[in-house]
């Protein structure tokens, strides 16, 4: 009888361990997908600040040769304002850096009505700088994405959405460029 009772307790013992371990996996499978998620996200970050910093310089050599275009300036302006703001959560800070895209892409395609401005060295340093920065955030929004799936797909997933829910874990938002 009493190696009856330490067989099952063995096998008790084994199943709760196993238990254990498989739950520890989740956990550890979790906090990685976490974790690349934030790193892809700084890298994007760091992307968004050169693109921003960017701004003044372009806005300063263009004010000059586009006298009419004030506007967009000041809207180009307002908009870098905003993103700078501190409490930005991401997925508000992908909406604007979205609209701020669009507004570049707008403000180089009135710079192409002024010829005297279409041939500054500057303008065109920086038109390429921002090619530069814009094809490097590309590529960093496609592995921030890739990161974000995955954890998204994770903490939908069953068994790892159970040990998600148990983390607090909610779906993240993908940065696709255009703004919603």
């Amino acid at each position: 009888m009493s190696n009856l009772i330490n067989v099952e307790m063995i096998y008790f013992i084994v199943v709760l361990a196993l238990t254990l371990l498989f739950c520890v996996f989740l956990y550890n499978n979790l906090i990685s997908k976490k974790n690349k998620v934030e790193e892809a996200y700084s890298s994007i970050d760091v992307m968004l600040k050169k693109r921003t910093d960017l701004i003044p310089q372009l806005i300063d050599t263009v004010k000059g040769s586009i006298k009419h275009e004030r506007e967009t300036l000041t809207e180009l302006t307002q908009l870098r304002e905003k993103i700078l703001e501190k409490d930005t959560k991401p997925e508000e800070r992908f909406q604007l850096e979205s609209q701020l895209g669009m507004m570049l892409g707008k403000l180089n395609v009135r710079a192409e009505a002024y010829p005297d401005l279409k041939a500054s060295e500057n303008f065109i340093l920086l038109q390429s700088s921002l090619n530069e920065v814009e094809e490097q955030l590309s590529a960093a929004r496609r592995a921030y994405n890739a990161a974000v799936n995955s954890f998204n797909n994770a903490i939908e997933m069953f068994p790892s959405n159970i040990m998600g829910s148990i983390m607090g874990y909610s779906q993240r938002t993908l940065f696709t460029g255009q703004p919603s």
